[in-house]
């Protein structure tokens, strides 16, 4: 008889989902802040990476002289020498924390990146 008394007190308890819509109310949107703020860190982390990455590949190449047919080579300087320059691109796709953010900002989450290096002659 105590039994079946609480069993039934528990169910009401239970029954009222006024905590439960509250709770939902505050925690998504708050999930959803937090997990942009991660995108963004890791948008900003992963470019500088690139960044770092692609600015290597340009030395290396223009030391060694080994080009790849999507580098750039330019040509800078006046009358007496000119300087060859390298220009290496670099693009990497982000990791999307937030499903739908990036249809919603209207495009693909990538990093684009440039790396310049002097050939030596």
């Amino acid at each position: 008889m105590v039994f079946a008394r609480e069993f039934e007190r528990i169910k009401k308890a239970f029954a009222r989902e006024e905590a439960n819509v509250e709770s939902a109310l505050v925690l998504i949107p708050l999930l959803l802040l937090f997990l942009m703020g991660a995108q963004i860190i890791v948008a900003t982390n992963m470019r500088n990476l690139d960044m770092a990455m692609a600015q290597g590949e340009a030395a290396s190449r223009a030391i060694s002289k080994e080009f790849k047919p999507t580098d750039q080579i330019l040509e800078v300087g006046g009358r007496i020498e000119k300087i060859k320059i390298l220009v290496t691109h670099r693009t990497h796709f982000l990791p999307q924390l937030v499903p739908g953010l990036a249809t919603l900002l209207g495009g693909l989450p990538v990093t684009d990146v440039v790396g310049v290096s002097v050939i030596e002659p």
